[in-house]
């Protein structure tokens, strides 16, 4: 009986090898010899989830072809993987990957660390804070004070709560958006919005034009959609998006939707100005692409006096090309698991209807909370909080990672959660790995691109502080060490600290 539940083709496979290979070598590491560096290089794709497990892996002289070496090379790597527990062959049925036993299944997105684990490991996978309190206390005694009058119904409102959705709809309005009750669908969180909308508009096989690099979650969300993925570069640092790009892709791919975050871009943190905005809803429209414009992070400003741009949608007046994701999860808390969406009517009401055979609705508690926090005064003195504890961590942050680690290059961003760091010439990849040896969790630049761009990348979130974010650091370096010693291969069992 065949093992493998997937395949990998041998020109993919040498486009993810090639993304590795493409980054020069660090000052003092050691050159491997062509099979061991295969063998660890494929082994490093299966540990980070690019290339999954149970995967068929290409026949050897296949594979020899795409990557210009021996079939000798390619036989010896696979025979060091299986060794390793890293691949399965069977006569007939050809290889796939495996992970030793014992080793944790690699995760494909950016799942949170388990909290067995919290102990010995920084978590810098995961872009969350903790809850602002009192303020997530007060909301939910508010929610149970309202509650009564719901509990009597059959609680299931697939557009989200009347009150909740005539509040965010009031919260646009008082922007400058005019905005009806009609036009917003509550959701589970921005992740269950922007599931509904990509199975309403980007069935299987349709073109969705991304930002590169963009959001790991969002990205692979979209993969298992069945999507293709149109990768379009970022414009360098913080300046935000290429326009000229955006327009080229458009035009000549014609993607049924686009996925953009103009606000405090995640992972790079980069603002878009008015003017990209409203020239970016041109483009989108007179391609005839629907524009998906993540909001979750526009509200964490960090910089005092900031001007923030007017949102994305205010250029699309008509509703016709603009629709609008936003989320209490970052602003807030990652467990209030409440999003929404803001569209046209038709399509608000086509998404409701295509809901009732996904999740019904979102729990009525938490949208209470919610409701209670907008209504009160409540979201805006918690955001403030939030603010100042994302801002201190950003700034205590930075100076670890520039006094450890003086080579690597960022640019600070006057909002939002990340630093989007360029490591130096190393793989980030690797240096994910050896940081899973040395007590720090980080995650590699090619989990927020497409086809193992951004190797030379890592994403660090601002939820650490103080002595906590100088140790990151510090364990950050050591594994920048390990990698410069060609000291991250091998397959070890990650070593343990107390944090």
């Amino acid at each position: 009986m065949t093992q493998w539940t997937s395949a990998v083709g041998a020109a993919q496979l040498a486009r993810l090898l090639k993304s590795q290979q493409d980054r020069p070598a660090g000052p003092g590491s050691r050159r491997l010899p062509a099979y061991r560096a295969l063998a660890d290089g494929i082994r490093l794709l299966v540990l980070e989830g690019r290339v999954p497990v149970a995967a068929r892996l290409p026949a050897e002289r296949e594979l020899a072809l795409s990557l210009s070496v021996s079939r000798t090379t390619v036989a010896a790597a696979y025979e060091a993987l299986r060794t390793e527990g890293f691949l399965e062959s069977r006569r007939g049925a050809g290889s796939w990957t495996a992970v030793p036993a014992g080793n944790p299944l690699p995760a494909r997105g950016l799942e949170p660390l388990p909290p067995e684990a919290l102990g010995s490991m920084i978590d810098l996978g995961t872009a969350a804070l903790p809850a602002p309190e009192p303020w997530l206390t007060r909301a939910v005694q508010g929610a149970l004070e309202e509650l009564p009058p719901y509990a009597h119904t059959h609680g299931d409102y697939p557009a989200g709560l009347p009150a909740l959705r005539s509040m965010i709809a009031e919260r646009y309005t008082t922007r400058g958006i005019p905005t009806m009750p009609e036009q917003i669908m509550v959701t589970t969180g921005a992740m269950g919005a922007i599931d509904a909308i990509c199975h309403l508009f980007g069935g299987r096989g349709e073109r969705i034009a991304v930002e590169s690099p963009s959001y790991a979650n969002i990205l692979q969300l979209m993969r298992e959609a069945g999507a293709r993925l149109v990768p379009v570069a970022m414009a360098e640092g913080l300046t935000g998006w290429d326009l000229d790009r955006w327009r080229q892709v458009l035009r000549e791919a014609a993607p049924r939707i686009a996925y953009v975050v103009a606000d405090f871009h995640n992972p790079t943190g980069a603002l878009a100005d008015e003017e990209q905005r409203r020239r970016l809803v041109e483009a989108a429209r007179s391609a005839g692409t629907v524009l998906v414009v993540d909001e979750t992070m526009s509200e964490l400003h960090l910089e005092p006096g900031l001007a923030m741009p007017r949102r994305v949608c205010a250029f699309d007046p008509a509703g016709s090309t603009v629709i609008t994701v936003g989320s209490a999860s970052k602003a807030f808390w990652a467990g209030m698991r409440i999003g929404w969406v803001r569209a046209a009517p038709d399509v608000i009401r086509s998404l409701v209807a295509a809901r009732a055979y996904a999740d019904l609705g979102t729990p009525v508690l938490e949208q209470l909370a919610v409701n209670w926090l907008f209504s009160t005064g409540g979201w805006e003195a918690a955001v403030a909080v939030r603010r100042d504890q994302a801002r201190d961590n950003r700034d205590a942050l930075v100076a670890a990672v520039r006094r450890e680690l003086p080579g690597w290059e960022f640019e600070v961003p006057a909002g939002g959660l990340t630093l989007w760091v360029r490591t130096g010439g190393l793989s980030g990849s690797r240096i994910a790995e050896a940081g899973e040896r040395v007590g720090v969790r980080v995650p590699s630049g090619p989990r927020f691109g497409v086809d193992g761009a951004f190797e030379g990348y890592v994403r660090l979130p601002f939820t650490v502080a103080g002595a906590v974010a100088e140790e990151a650091a510090t364990r950050l370096a050591a594994a920048a060490r390990l990698v410069e010693a060609g000291g991250s291969g091998g397959g070890e069992s990650p070593r343990t600290f107390v944090a």
